[in-house]
């Protein structure tokens, strides 16, 4: 086992990360309270990595709280294939923890200079992005020197979350329930790490997995799966509950274990239906979530406490995740810090 002190220490440091961004967070405020004065037609998230895993999540948020259409648009679309789509009454929020995407940012000045409202989330108010757009929405993560981002992915969620509760008139509510959410993760890092450290060893030959969840959580199922792919050269392949029930059954076997993300809320019946057909296969699975325990027959539970608000359970999801990335890295003798072919781009100066 070897290296793996940085991305360890960012993982713990995720709720003063997420403190941080409600307490400097007089950006979101502001842009959401133009939102609520004047919506528009529709909300397009752009971004790649981790940040596209986080706007998957801000369809859902946009949509929860504030009622907005949003959508994860086509980078190509505009940039490479120079479709002519109208982008009139469109807010475009730019997602790149770097601020250092090159086609992220043509996006943002093609949109800008055909009339969207162009937004840069971003750990780097001076970079590129930031530069292209018209407003820019900080994370104020601080630093990250691991190569795997963390703490800017949970506070992209969290920015995400906090505009919308701002279009929707609920931004006090919702700033408390992120500080809930992160006194809640900062308590039950310590037994998590240990429930990690323990499904490490048993799975350091495993090369292949499937990562599933619905709604909300299926950033968080992308996320995990990106994280164990980029630190343990697992072929981790995310996937929704139900969309892995039908095709991607067929290919499980004892040897190919299932990670399923559970949330107390509507998307739990067909979670739990997922897990009867895998268990079925003879697959292992893995449980972790505030529902973790309601899922029959895991071979392993990795539990987190209830969120504050359902929309927030992603910000406490993903840490079983992230944590079992560094446990399994290192078991396997890698160093999750530096993964291999990877550098990094998300350290904010």
């Amino acid at each position: 086992m070897t290296g793996g002190a940085a991305f360890l220490d960012e993982i713990r440091s995720q709720p003063a990360a997420l403190r941080a961004l409600v307490d400097g967070g007089e950006a979101v405020r502001s842009l959401g309270r133009r939102l609520a004065a004047r919506p528009p037609r529709l909300v397009r998230l752009v971004a790649h990595g981790s940040s596209d895993n986080a706007a998957s999540y801000g369809v859902y948020a946009l949509g929860m709280l504030a009622g907005l259409t949003a959508m994860r648009d086509s980078i190509s679309l505009t940039v490479y294939y120079r479709a002519r789509v109208p982008f009139d009454g469109s807010v475009v929020l730019a997602l790149s923890q770097s601020g250092r995407t090159p086609d992220v940012v043509a996006y943002v000045e093609e949109a800008r200079a055909r009339g969207a409202l162009t937004v840069a989330i971003t750990n780097d108010e001076g970079s590129d992005l930031a530069a292209a757009a018209e407003l820019v929405l900080p994370l104020l993560a601080g630093p990250e020197r691991a190569v795997a981002a963390t703490k800017t992915f949970v506070n992209s969620l969290a920015t995400l979350a906090l505009l919308a509760a701002e279009a929707a008139g609920r931004g006090r509510e919702v700033a408390e329930a992120v500080r809930a959410a992160a006194a809640g993760v900062e308590e039950a890092l310590p037994g998590l790490e240990a429930l990690a450290s323990e499904l490490a060893l048993p799975f350091a030959s495993v090369a292949r997995m499937f990562v599933a969840a619905r709604g909300v959580e299926y950033a968080t199922a992308r996320e995990v799966a990106l994280k164990l792919t980029e630190t343990c050269r697992v072929a981790a392949e995310p996937a929704t509950a139900t969309e892995l029930a039908h095709g991607p059954v067929a290919a499980l076997d004892r040897l190919f274990p299932v990670w399923l993300i559970a949330s107390d809320d509507e998307t739990l019946p067909a979670v739990k239906a997922t897990a009867s057909r895998v268990l079925a296969t003879g697959a292992v699975l893995v449980a972790s979530g505030c529902a973790a325990a309601r899922i029959e027959g895991a071979s392993h539970v990795l539990p987190t406490p209830a969120p504050p608000l359902p929309l927030l359970s992603p910000l406490l999801s993903v840490v079983p995740g992230q944590l079992t990335a560094w446990a399994l890295a290192r078991a396997k003798g890698l160093d999750p810090d530096r993964p291999e072919h990877l550098s990094k781009v998300t350290i904010a100066p």
